[in-house]
């Protein structure tokens, strides 16, 4: 496997200037097919509605929009040809398929098609550009600003004062689980210790290598600021995904929650949230802890790949019927639903929650074709802690056994 890193910094594309440009008129695809596989959210059902739009007599276009679309992708795209001509995809689930070579180089296409397209878009892997992005994410604070001036207590800038807001808020008896957090075993809960872990200067690996860094005191401390945090939660807090987390707030039922930014509009457009809630919801950046300064969050990017075993003519049209999904006018009308890097946007409330965390330093979602090995592990080793079942000691050694096991069968280490 090639070992390689992508040259495009996260936190780049947040804070990219924004300036206008004019939209495309139409699709102008004469023939091919489009597949496209990606995730299911709202902001991605939107550019999902816009693709359909170059759908033509010569033009097929197909979707399978899913929660499932990172179980799919390697598989479908290794097929020739693939099932897929479009990816969806983010940090971390472009990785496997650099590893596996399912992706082409999109230089040609940009120059042809690509006229709208800022410089921080473009993903470039040894020189040649291999995705585009045209959304930022990262998990952020949510609050109920009502329920804290009723606790006595200001905006929580850190995770001790979210612990401490919350023992207000249950001591009172304003609510009695004011917390939640997606900690459900597997991708959520990783994602949540890499969050913390990195709030707390962690490195995830020593310095230019595959050897995991996180069996050490910031890795313990990590734990125990996770595990602090359950006093306050739900005592299901362990089946909550970050879909459920969201809902759980909009429903009443915790007063702060560290959620993605891409979920905000659910939470603050009073079409969607009850009005207690979308009027008292606040969007910060996500608390830094430890004494730190840094946000505990990691920056994500949103963007597109196209698939290596298809046709050049379903590549082209493919290519072109994204850039059509993307275009600039499709952030401006939709400035709520996510936080666009395409040009002529104007950030929204929505997306004050990440921008605040990508400004405030948070460090980027590391794009290593091993991280995914890590992740995976922290997932599926770290339950057992949460659960009480065994120490932030073991469940620590656990991660780096069965991290280093699978890095060693992956060729990462020797």
């Amino acid at each position: 496997m090639r070992k390689s890193t992508l040259y495009a910094s996260t936190a780049a594309l947040m804070l990219a200037s924004f300036v206008a440009a004019p939209a495309l008129a139409e699709c102008g695809i004469e023939k091919g097919s489009v597949r496209l596989l990606s995730n299911d959210f709202e902001a991605l059902r939107v550019v999902g509605a816009e693709v359909d739009k170059c759908a033509s007599p010569t033009v097929k276009v197909t979707k399978n929009q899913t929660t499932e679309h990172k179980n799919l992708q390697v598989p479908a795209l290794k097929v020739n040809p693939a099932q897929y001509t479009v990816a969806v995809i983010a940090n971390n689930s472009i990785v496997p398929l650099l590893n596996e070579g399912l992706v082409r180089p999109l230089d040609d296409l940009v120059a042809k098609y690509g006229q709208d397209l800022q410089p921080t878009q473009l993903i470039k892997l040894d020189g040649k550009i291999m995705a585009i992005a045209f959304m930022g994410n990262s998990q952020h604070l949510f609050f109920r600003k009502d329920i804290l001036e009723k606790a006595g207590v200001t905006q929580p800038k850190t995770y001790e004062d979210v612990l401490a807001a919350a023992k207000a808020i249950k001591e009172k008896g304003l609510m009695a689980y004011p917390l939640a957090a997606a900690d459900k075993a597997g991708w959520d809960l990783a994602a949540e210790f890499v969050n913390m872990y990195l709030g707390y200067g962690g490195e995830l690996f020593a310095a230019g290598t595959a050897e995991p860094a996180i069996n050490n005191e910031k890795g313990l401390a990590t734990l125990k600021t996770m595990k602090a945090m359950t006093e306050y939660m739900n005592p299901d807090y362990m089946t909550y995904n970050a879909d459920e987390v969201i809902k759980v707030y909009v429903a009443g039922k915790a007063a702060i929650v560290n959620g993605w930014g891409s979920l905000a509009a659910s939470a603050i457009d009073p079409k969607k949230a009850p009005a207690e809630v979308a009027g008292n919801t606040v969007l910060a950046a996500a608390p830094a802890v430890g004494g730190g300064t840094t946000p505990a969050a990691a920056l994500w990017w949103d963007g597109f790949t196209i698939a290596k075993n298809i046709s050049d003519e379903d590549a082209e049209a493919s290519f072109r019927a994204m850039v059509y999904g993307i275009r600039p006018q499709v952030g401006q009308e939709n400035p709520d639903l996510a936080t666009w890097l395409t040009k002529g946007y104007q950030p929204g409330p929505v997306a004050v929650g990440v921008l605040d965390t990508a400004n405030g330093g948070a460090k980027p979602y590391p794009m290593l074709p091993y991280m995914g090995l890590l992740h995976s592990a922290l997932g599926s080793e770290l339950a057992e802690f949460m659960q009480g079942r065994e120490s932030a000691e073991e469940a620590l050694k656990d991660v780096e056994a069965s991290y280093v096991a699978a890095a060693k069968e992956g060729g990462f280490l020797n």
